[in-house]
């Protein structure tokens, strides 16, 4: 009878002891991968549950350690949330870790970066993308006269000069170009008034000056736009604002090459014909005498804080033309024959910059 009882106690003990070395043991790592894997805990999920899918995942060793671990932890509290775990972690780390509330941060914003000098097609395209929709669509939201009229409402620099028939796109040369933090779900709308809120910041800054200029907020941005690409291989933005502004008061055209592209629907790596340049019945062609002593009808691309500020304080000179070498030196001109003169002298040297 002893040796029956002494049996069975002895058989306990090692099934027990069997148990506890089964216990410790699931309770290590499942491996040395420090590999992070997202867990989502729910909220309401029973600690059984939460046991399961770490098991599932891969994340811990045994089912059987993580239900002793909880039994003997009653106190512990899984929260809720988004976690980052990895297999070398262990079964007690990451109930831990869990009963803390690690939680990982998820950002609900992301950011969407466009570019200075760009078209309002291109930044049609980064929108499509970021709100899930088509170019055509956001196109739409652009040309909507109703959604433009309420816009002109709430920002002080929108006017009914960009509803003019001849304009292209309304909101052309108004979007500012900068990185902006954008909640996720955000729509075509959201993004445009970002931008048009990134517009707004720049052009408080000069408002009084803008106000008592002669010239309207539209013909600041279309000159700062013009500014933008014909300056962008310029040291002297203020220079090269100074050289249009100069053609305006003697009634010349300002005789700029990107006015006639962006007239014809044309990007820099395609050549202008003189079907392009002679065309005067377009509002943005300034080449060949169209337009004389006119700026274009509207931007045609968003301007950078150097091109607007350039525009609003230009330098004072006398100077008619000019040209940028490939190093970005700006050399000024009062004739064409100078002008033509230094060309042909940059040419020469290997200086001459040309557009990619």
């Amino acid at each position: 009878m002893k040796k029956a009882v002494i049996f069975i106690i002895c058989g306990l003990v090692l099934v027990i002891g069997l148990l506890i070395g089964l216990y410790f043991y699931g309770l290590n790592p499942v491996s040395n991968s420090t590999n992070q894997v997202e867990f989502v805990l729910n909220s309401g999920t029973n600690k059984i549950n939460i046991i399961n899918d770490l098991r599932k995942m891969g994340l811990i060793k045994s089912k059987f350690s993580g239900y002793i671990y909880v039994l003997l932890n009653r106190n512990i509290n899984l929260q809720a949330g988004r976690y980052e775990l990895s297999p070398n972690m262990g079964t007690k780390k990451i109930l831990e870790k869990i009963n803390k509330g690690e939680i990982i941060e998820v950002k609900n914003t992301y950011n969407i970066t466009f570019i200075e000098g760009k078209r309002l097609t291109d930044y049609a395209e980064k929108i499509a993308e970021a709100t899930n929709t088509s170019e055509e669509e956001v196109m739409n939201v652009f040309q909507d006269k109703e959604y433009l009229q309420t816009l002109i409402s709430k920002y002080w620099f929108l006017t009914d000069d960009i509803l003019n028939e001849n304009i292209y796109y309304p909101l052309e040369g108004y979007l500012f170009a900068s990185t902006y933090e954008v909640y996720n779900g955000s729509g075509i709308k959201d993004i445009i008034e970002k931008m048009l809120d990134g517009m707004a910041d720049v052009l408080k800054n000069y408002q009084e000056a803008i106000e008592n200029s002669s010239y309207s907020v539209h013909d600041i941005l279309t000159m700062a736009s013009i500014v933008e690409l014909e300056g962008a291989a310029s040291n002297d933005r203020a220079g090269v604002a100074g050289v249009f502004y100069n053609r305006l008061k003697i009634g010349e055209s300002l005789g700029s090459d990107v006015t006639t592209y962006y007239a014809v629907h044309k990007d820099f790596s395609s050549a202008l014909t003189n079907q392009d340049l002679n065309n005067c019945q377009n509002g943005y062609n300034t080449r060949n005498g169209c337009n004389q002593g006119k700026l274009p009808v509207g931007p045609i691309c968003s301007p950078s804080v150097d091109s607007i500020a350039a525009t609003i304080n230009p330098s004072h000179h006398d100077y008619l033309f000019f040209v940028a070498d490939k190093n970005k030196k700006t050399y000024f001109t009062k004739t064409n024959a100078e002008h033509t003169a230094k060309v042909n002298e940059l040419k020469a040297s290997g200086l001459w910059y040309e557009y990619k």
